[in-house]
């Protein structure tokens, strides 16, 4: 840090009540963290999913009985990688806990992913001990045998619930819902049978370090070809730490309190929260599918949360739900939100709604995530809060040099939450992390002079679609693939609905090609949130100088169009004059208001996480 963002920044976590340093050190692993939750809170209510709850001494004894069997029956070694493939159920924990307290390393693996995508991740991962969900088998009984998995272990929605109740709803869900298509995999084994053969041969405890890798999360990049995240026993212990003094800015006593989590833990983002969740002996209530708003609603119902992870679209969903408004939000002291940028709109309804006010931070996969967030006591919409304790921050331009206040440059950041690198890749390593370990976010960013960090572009392509990072590169490499496509660029939009949405300028050579064929064959070899939300035809792309298509253009010509569009379906007068790139707030757009007050156009446009003026 420069001296002048290092002083600002410290004076600020002062004002707060916020150290600026931390013991990183206070657990060898992520596994004595929990292990001594699991030992203090016995009695106290874990987990919870599809109405069945597991206290903290058996979410204990269950990731035992796992352990037990990846040591002994799977006859994995320290450092092996067990991949887990399945939506918000309490048998994650058991089983990822059970594989880090078995010494070996957690795959995360989106459930929603394409076989292309799963195979790639199995492949590159090697991994050898597969968990999957029944209701997502499909996919990998397609993959798995040109993989080197060797053993797969399927567990139905139910399975550690009590009998009759376990046999009914497994029952219902695949024969009467019909939400388990066909499958076989050869010799899979059924999830409760591992547990008892695991409970007869109990697991060997393993001596961790913080330098040991504890997880593999999977993220996109510029080269379109997912890359493992190698997240230590270190990066957990220090994140899950971190997060310790933000939460006293809240005043939020955790033992026996409430975690609603609709958002999917294979997901950086809500696995940590769930390990704090752990640490301070809250109880994690698990939604399965937060896309089922009728369900996230009863969920919120039935499990009164202190705490509850979000991201903006998901505020806005439940705001415009009559059922969700006419809840009792008295227990409500925490709204985390992450993932995606936060308007001032959806912050605005989810405080009205719900009497909490948000707190938005900032992270990502390869920060374990948390770089930054808004403490309780200090909430600044529009900014993603104050580095947590023991985080260094660096504003630099594009020399590399170091910027100061009120500079915005690109994000970079050190600390003991950054990634020890990508899994077999030193080249990428090398690009994201110097020889300093500054880790380079790609994000533009600035210090304002009180310290609070606020994003102002992002200098990367990646585009987030309701919290998920899609990268352009990717979607393009599977669409040119195309025998009618001869180039295409991949842009992220604004979008009401998921914060930014995908479209895919396309020139072809064939005058009768449509935008759902495009999305057809895409749909193909990409997991859905990836698929262009829109297409659009054109004659040619802009290109610079050396013939590269100069994406800003598109972006600008997107935002152009979606405004107007927005506007128009609103009855509204006012239209986008031009879309110009603002150094300190990206790209805003100029609107000409056309008789339309500045007050009406706010509440058409605020719902968009990009920004506009009058012309």
């Amino acid at each position: 840090m420069t001296d002048a963002v290092h002083s600002v920044i410290e004076t600020q976590l002062a004002a707060l009540g916020i150290p600026a340093q931390i013991d990183t050190q206070a657990y060898p692993s992520v596994v004595a963290l929990f292990e001594e939750a699991l030992a203090t809170f016995r009695e106290e209510a874990a987990c919870s999913s599809v109405g069945h709850t597991l206290s903290y001494a058996e979410l204990d004894r269950l990731s035992a009985d796992f352990a037990g069997w990846l040591q002994n029956g799977a006859r994995l070694s320290r450092g092996d990688r067990v991949a887990i493939q399945m939506p918000n159920l309490i048998q994650y924990l058991v089983a990822s806990l059970g594989a880090l307290r078995a010494g070996m390393v957690v795959v995360n693996t989106n459930p929603l992913y394409t076989e292309r995508e799963l195979e790639h991740q199995l492949n590159d991962a090697n991994v050898r001990v597969m968990v999957v969900q029944a209701n997502v088998a499909q996919t990998a009984a397609a993959v798995l045998p040109r993989t080197q998995v060797e053993t797969v272990v399927v567990t139905e929605i139910a399975d550690l619930h009590p009998q009759p109740k376990r046999a009914l709803i497994n029952f219902i869900v695949k024969h009467v819902k019909k939400m388990v298509p066909k499958f076989h995999i050869a010799g899979a084994l059924k999830f409760n049978d591992v547990l008892k053969r695991g409970a007869k041969t109990p697991y060997q405890a393993v001596i961790l370090e913080q330098t040991d890798v504890a997880m593999l999360q999977y993220t996109g990049g510029t080269t379109g070809v997912a890359k493992g995240a190698m997240l230590t026993h270190g990066n957990l212990v220090a994140n899950v730490l971190q997060s310790d003094a933000f939460f006293a800015t809240h005043n939020m006593d955790g033992r026996g309190e409430t975690m609603l989590q609709p958002l999917p833990v294979y997901h950086i983002y809500a696995f940590t929260a769930s390990m704090y969740a752990l640490r301070i002996g809250a109880h994690t209530a698990f939604v399965p599918n937060p896309r089922d708003l009728d369900s996230l609603v009863q969920a919120f119902e039935a499990h009164p949360p202190a705490l509850f992870c979000g991201l903006n679209t998901l505020f806005v969903a439940l705001c415009n739900h009559e059922s969700f408004r006419a809840l009792d939000f008295s227990r409500l002291q925490v709204t985390l939100s992450g993932g995606m940028a936060l308007t001032h709109d959806a912050a605005k309804r989810w405080t009205e709604v719900t009497g909490c006010a948000v707190s938005e931070g900032y992270g990502l996969t390869e920060t374990s995530p948390t770089v930054s967030g808004n403490p309780g006591n200090g909430i600044q919409i529009g900014t993603i809060g104050v580095p947590v304790p023991s985080t260094e921050i660096q504003i630099r331009d594009t020399e590399g040099n170091t910027l100061g206040v009120d500079e915005p440059g690109e994000l970079c950041v050190r600390g003991p939450q950054v990634m020890a690198g990508y899994w077999q890749r030193p080249e990428a390593t090398a690009e994201a992390i110097d020889s300093q370990g500054w880790f380079a976010t790609g994000d533009i960013a600035l210090v304002q002079p009180d310290g609070y960090l606020r994003i102002v572009d992002r200098k990367k392509d990646m585009i987030v679609v309701s919290g998920f990072n899609v990268y352009p590169n990717e979607l393009e490499d599977v669409l040119v693939a195309h025998p009618d496509v001869v180039e295409c660029a991949a842009v992220g939009i604004a979008s009401e609905s998921t914060g930014e949405a995908i479209r895919m300028f396309v020139v072809s050579s064939r005058p009768d090609l449509s935008e759902d064929e495009v999305r057809r064959f895409m749909r193909e070899g990409l997991t859905g949130y990836k698929v262009p939300k829109s297409v659009v035809f054109k004659d040619e792309l802009p290109k610079t100088a050396v013939g590269k298509i100069f994406k800003p253009d598109l972006r600008k010509m997107a935002i152009t169009r979606i405004f107007n569009e927005t506007l128009e379906s609103a009855g509204s007068a006012a239209r986008v004059a031009s879309v110009t790139d603002d150094k300190k707030r990206g790209l805003v757009a100029q609107i000409t208001m056309n008789g339309a007050s500045e007050a009406d156009v706010g509440k058409i446009l605020d719902v968009f996480t990009f920004g506009w003026e009058a012309a």
